[in-house]
């Protein structure tokens, strides 16, 4: 330092902090060998304090304002060296100003998973980030437990210990709380203002207000996000059946694209397994009563009755005949495929080989030992 340097140190008489920075919290009033001109004018703008400091001791706290450093303006910095002797030559003093501001949108978080327990999920893991605002509350308090020396202490400097702190107590207060996982969502304010409450009164113990605490994003492992992604799309789905249909179709359209024939297979396929899918759905389970539904086939006709069959025996009618019946007639040889035969609903007497309800009637009783036709006659 020269010569110049500290004459026009010594008569500048005016003292004030006017940095713009937005994170630094205390700054020391540079002087040349902190010598302070009796007299000084000092301005404290407001969201400021001035904390005068004499050989290593806190003189005095000045709030925002213009002060003139004499005794009679700041008695108590008459106990200051020389002062109370009148003297008016430069006095060495160390003024911190401290920015009495909120400090807002600092970050916190979890670096490692929380392990907790849920009743739907048994064991989990958690992550949760959010941000908090701190302003200093007891200057004093303050410059003994945190700044010291420092002469131009920022938040940086004490953030990652705040942060700590936080994550800490929130570990402790999200375990004995027994949200369950999926309610944590609908939680996250309460667990906020949970925070700033339990955790106020440790700032304090570092000179520093606690204003509030915001729980922004809980989330939980890739995998089991995965997990409730699926359990949640199964419950959007409703109608399986539809959105079977639907995924083949869309399939369909998207292929069009491509117009090649690998395109046309892979549709017909789409379609084939929708369907077989769609049919699979639809079968009741076994041993329900559930009717199976309705087609657009003809139904067949239900088959003619066994019953009320009469057959032309020796010119007379005998009847009503089943088909076992008729059957036993057919084995005795009493009736043969040549004999007519009559039931309900025909117009008139037909051949029994001509009848298709009567087909395979003689089958049973021609298995049996054929009678040889006639030798022929020897010439």
């Amino acid at each position: 330092m020269s010569i110049w340097d500290k004459l026009f140190g010594e008569f500048v008489d005016i003292i004030e902090w006017t940095d713009s920075s937005v994170d630094t919290m205390v700054y020391r009033f540079q002087r040349y060998g902190n010598e302070i001109k009796f007299g000084a004018k000092l301005t404290v703008r407001e969201s400021q304090v001035a904390v005068f400091v004499s050989e290593g001791e806190i003189a005095d706290i000045l709030g925002p304002g213009l002060y003139e450093l004499e005794t009679k303006n700041l008695p108590i910095l008459s106990t200051l060296q020389h002062w109370y002797h009148g003297f008016e030559s430069p006095f060495k003093a160390e003024v911190y100003f401290f920015n009495m501001r909120q400090f807002t949108d600092l970050k916190w978080g979890t670096k490692n998973p929380i392990m907790m327990r849920d009743k739907e999920f048994n064991m989990v893991r958690l992550r949760t980030f959010g941000t908090y605002t701190i302003r200093i509350d007891d200057p004093s308090k303050f410059i003994r437990e945190i700044v010291g020396t420092d002469g131009h202490f920022t938040v940086d400097e004490i953030s990652s210990q705040l942060r700590n702190l936080i994550v800490t107590r929130y570990t402790d207060i999200l375990g004995s709380a027994d949200i369950p996982v999926l309610d944590l969502a609908g939680n996250q304010s309460q667990l906020g203002k949970l925070l700033t409450q339990r955790i106020g009164p440790e700032f304090k113990d570092y000179g520093l207000e606690l204003t509030q605490v915001l729980v922004e994003n809980i989330s939980l492992p890739p995998e089991v996000e995965k997990a409730l992604d699926k359990r949640t799309s199964m419950g959007m789905i409703g109608d399986l059946n539809k959105y079977i249909q639907f995924g083949a179709a869309e399939s369909m359209i998207n292929n069009t694209g491509g117009g090649g024939t690998g395109s046309a297979i892979e549709m017909g396929l789409g379609f084939a397994m929708a369907n077989k899918m769609a049919h699979d759905f639809d079968k009741p389970a076994l041993g329900s009563t559930v009717a199976s539904p309705t087609t657009n086939s003809i139904p067949s006709p239900p088959p003619l009755p066994d019953t009320n069959w009469h057959v032309a025996i020796d010119r007379k009618t005998v009847g009503p005949l089943d088909l076992s019946q008729l059957q036993q007639l057919a084995s005795n040889r009493q009736i043969s495929p040549g004999t007519l035969a009559w039931i309900d609903g025909m117009k008139e007497w037909q051949s029994i080989e001509l009848i298709k309800a009567l087909d395979g009637l003689f089958e049973d009783s021609d298995s049996g030992t054929e009678t040889p036709p006639k030798l022929p006659d020897n010439k």
